[in-house]
């Protein structure tokens, strides 16, 4: 029997006691959480780990990360990039690649704990609906982005980034940045599940396009002992992703989730409290895993 979304990880809790039903939950905001600390070490404490922003940053003056959106709108703005910078590029799509793009979105992104907060009391409060608009509407805004960078000249997305503009407010506690701020987590809460991140963010639409052939990912490895909860739907981000890896054993579709949206949260995982989820390899040799790509067309639904 499904529970109520009020009720989401309860079970898991029960079964599994609080902090394995929130063991990942947990990684993740130790991970948001000290990334901001690393940034604030520096102009707050004079130590200077990490220099520079999530667009662009040196580590201990040795390792270049550079973002390949931003880098990319450069490029078409006309902008010829230093050498270090596409050394940062190389570094981030090579780590990405392997953990998957949208790791980004759950284990980098400073939006995510606001997001993650507003869809945490939108259950708790029993607001219902989602956007009407479609999932793919990400990718549109993404597409404009760059064009937008070839007409200006300029890195577009920048001005406008939440991302940035988040952690701007965090770190120098700029006044106007948190009405953006306050203005996401309230569309999130009261006008649309995950409406930023699941349909109009282009950042994330960007990072899933790396998740294509990364080689981790969340396995429904225990499917037959779902009891239909629905935990895993109601906690999940993108839950349009969980359904053909967790009821497709019929229809010959293994238990990998394959879809470039899934963000590798771990939520699902956490909230189960018959352990149907695990992290694990695409590349498994179990012939029942269907471990093709799907093309980008055939992973994201025309709506919510």
């Amino acid at each position: 029997m499904a529970n109520l979304p009020q009720d989401v990880g309860r079970e898991a809790v029960q079964a599994k006691g609080w902090f394995k039903a929130h063991r990942w939950l947990l990684l993740r905001r130790a991970s948001q959480l000290g990334i901001i600390a690393l940034f604030l070490a520096g102009p707050l404490l004079d130590i200077w780990i990490v220099k520079g922003n999530l667009a662009y940053s040196y580590t201990l003056d040795v390792l270049p990360l550079t973002d390949p959106y931003v880098l990319l709108q450069a490029l078409v703005g006309g902008v010829i990039p230093e050498a270090v910078a596409i050394v940062g590029v190389a570094i981030v799509l090579a780590f990405y690649s392997l953990v998957g793009g949208r790791v980004y979105c759950s284990w980098v992104c400073p939006v995510n704990m606001i997001t993650d907060a507003a869809a945490w009391l939108r259950r708790k409060l029993g607001i219902r609906g989602t956007s009407h608009a479609s999932r793919s509407t990400r990718f549109w805004i993404l597409g404009a982005t760059f064009l937008l960078s070839a007409i200006t000249g300029s890195i577009v997305w920048e001005l406008v980034n939440p991302v940035s503009i988040t952690l701007r407010a965090i770190l120098f506690g700029v006044g106007l940045a948190w009405i953006l701020i306050l203005a996401i987590f309230l569309f999130d809460l009261l006008v649309a599940r995950d409406g930023w991140c699941g349909h109009y963010c282009p950042v994330g639409a960007f990072y899933s396009l790396l998740s294509t052939w990364a080689p981790l990912r969340v396995v429904a490895a225990n499917r037959e002992a779902c009891d239909d909860c629905m935990d895993c739907f109601n906690v999940c981000p993108e839950p349009q992703v969980i359904k053909p890896a967790l009821k497709g054993a019929a229809k010959g579709i293994g238990p990998v989730i394959q879809a470039n949206q899934c963000t590798n949260c771990g939520r699902c995982i956490d909230v189960c409290a018959e352990e149907v989820f695990r992290f694990g390899n695409r590349y498994s040799t179990d012939p029942g895993i269907d471990t093709k790509p799907k093309p980008v067309d055939q992973v994201q639904p025309t709506s919510s």
